[in-house]
């Protein structure tokens, strides 16, 4: 019997992806979702079935597995005086690398350290760099292993501190013995709004690359003074709705970036594991992703 086809975003209504999106981000509960969600509950579907379909499955999606010998990984933790005190995260790196290496941060979204962000990190790793994926979750017990439970504890956390947590995560990778010193930040979703965020407050960051993440103060841009390549789905008015404005202000201050927005594609395209996924426009923001980090990292 062949293989059920993945679901994709052409097979929801657009108006239950911006629900479904809402919900991801807070902006509604689970019950205030299954119930607008109800009328999109035809042919023997349930609106608790939709959310599952929406939803993340990890299984289907993991481009480097555990164990790749190409890689080494670690569980490590490190100092965060001024955040909540101690964060984990998970390390990732060439398993037979020669000389130093450039280092990248790996900004999860609002559900912390997941399968997929560890993913994300072996990926790197693969391409060359010394990758760190913290965990914002760390205080209150770490990524539960599951995504409601998840954003539940994220909305919990003291977003000052945890801010204080992903500066502390930079300081301590760009740290790292085996580390050259150049320093860049990737990040999706909320890590897309910390990649901006630590744009604004380390100036010895080399390089940011947010996907589709919320933007800082328009009066921060002056601040940035690392390259930025930032990604936007075309689908996503919550978050483009804010980029004229915060590009003006890149451009009065001199700031070097590159955008692009992806036409057709939902927030959260990048993430493989969900039917928001577009397989071509993540390869490409990938592709772009590694060819600006080359330049701005490893030359």
């Amino acid at each position: 019997m062949p293989p059920t086809p993945r679901l994709t975003a052409a097979d929801f209504d657009q108006e239950l992806l911006i629900l479904f999106d809402a919900y991801v981000h807070g902006d509604i509960d689970r019950r205030g979702f299954l119930d607008r969600a109800a009328k999109f509950a035809v042919g023997g579907l349930t609106a608790a079935g939709l959310l599952a379909a929406l939803s993340p499955d990890f299984a289907i999606a993991q481009v480097v597995p555990q164990g790749d010998p190409r890689i080494s990984t670690e569980r490590i933790e490190f100092d965060s005086p001024s955040g909540y005190g101690k964060l984990k995260g998970y390390l990732a790196k060439p398993a037979n690398a020669s000389g130093k290496l450039p280092a990248v941060l790996v900004v999860h979204e609002n559900r912390g350290l997941n399968p997929h962000i560890e993913d994300i990190a072996r990926r790197l790793a693969v391409d060359g760099y010394l990758a760190l994926a913290p965990d914002a979750l760390t205080p209150l017990g770490g990524y539960p292993g599951d995504e409601d439970k998840a954003r539940e504890l994220f909305a919990k956390l003291d977003q000052g501190k945890t801010r204080q947590d992903f500066i502390a995560a930079a300081v301590a990778l760009k740290a790292r013995p085996e580390g050259s010193g150049r320093l860049g930040v990737v990040g999706f979703c909320y890590g897309g709004g910390v990649a901006h965020t630590l744009a604004t407050q380390l100036p010895d960051l080399a390089a940011a690359v947010p996907f589709y993440g919320n933007h800082p103060p328009a009066e921060d841009a002056a601040k940035v003074k690392a390259p930025l390549l930032i990604h936007f789905a075309g689908a996503d008015e919550r978050i483009n709705a804010a980029w004229p404005a915060y590009e003006a202000a890149l451009k009065a201050a001199g700031v070097r970036y590159t955008a692009h927005q992806y036409a057709g594609t939902q927030h959260g395209f990048n993430n493989d594991t969900t039917p928001r996924f577009d397989a071509a426009a993540a390869r490409l923001a990938w592709d772009r992703t590694l060819a600006f980090f080359a330049q701005t990292l490893k030359t």
